[in-house]
């Protein structure tokens, strides 16, 4: 009885027999934009009551239906202090490329450390991250400066980092942009430019890294936020709307990586 008693133990300890073993966890990496449709038409009043936002109860059900065990899980990365808010090419290529490792760098944690918790990792960049400066023709990885030929660098340098996690699986959406009354036509045009590129070159098919496209939807095919999906013409944060209809893409999409459903 004592021998069977120390089995038992020891599984559970392990995790066998549980649905431990079978668990996915998905970290969403985002700021205000992404936060929008991670609660999507969810009320702000049930979502602090509740902690569960469209993305969240999509997961929850699906894993009822699938009998799945897949955590998603979200985070402000980087947070407003001591890093500061900036989400843009530069600064994922600054925290996990160039002060990559073991140990966070400015409290915010590196891919080392994400990958070891995570199986899936999703990052973002905030609408700012659309007014591109013209290009200088002399690219500076190390630069902060929003110019397409920066941008190009630094993601040139994720992608290889990124290929380093060959177990993991990694989710970046194409960029979130202004309205029209918020960015000039010749900024508008440069993020076009550098969304074409994400597309057409940098993306690879059979690698660990998926391409979700919200810059097809928030633009419906032009140049800017459409305004029917801004918070309002002024302020190019999604609207409730438009982030109720994108939850369940962007949960669908997760889920279909998870499950090699996309390539």
């Amino acid at each position: 009885m004592r021998k069977l008693y120390t089995i038992i133990t020891a599984l559970l300890l392990t995790g066998c027999g549980s649905d431990n073993v079978n668990m996915k966890k998905i970290i969403f990496l985002h700021h205000s934009t992404g936060y929008n449709i991670w609660t999507g038409n969810t009320n702000r009043y049930l979502y602090k009551i509740t902690g569960k936002g469209d993305v969240e109860k999509y997961f929850d059900k699906h894993n009822r239906t699938h009998s799945t065990n897949y955590q998603i899980v979200e985070r402000y990365f980087p947070k407003l202090s001591p890093y500061g808010w900036s989400n843009y090419p530069y600064d994922y290529y600054n925290i996990w490329v160039k002060n990559a490792g073991d140990e966070p760098y400015m409290e915010e944690p590196t891919l080392e450390i994400l990958t070891g918790e995570y199986d899936v990792i999703i990052f973002k960049h905030c609408y700012p991250g659309s007014n591109i400066k013209e290009d200088t023709g002399y690219p500076d990885i190390n630069s902060s400066e929003k110019r397409v030929e920066n941008y190009k660098l630094q993601y040139n340098a994720l992608k290889e980092k990124m290929k380093e996690f060959p177990e993991n699986k990694f989710i970046v959406w194409t960029p979130a942009v202004n309205t029209r009354a918020l960015m000039s036509e010749d900024e508008a045009r440069r993020t076009r430019e550098f969304y074409d590129w994400i597309m057409n070159e940098w993306d690879e098919k059979g690698d660990n890294i998926f391409i979700w496209d919200f810059y097809k939807h928030e633009t419906e095919g032009g140049l800017w936020l459409a305004d029917k999906n801004a918070l309002s013409p002024d302020n190019s944060h999604p609207g409730k709307e438009f982030s109720g209809r994108m939850s369940p893409l962007f949960s669908r999409f997760i889920i279909d990586v998870m499950e090699s459903a996309v390539d």
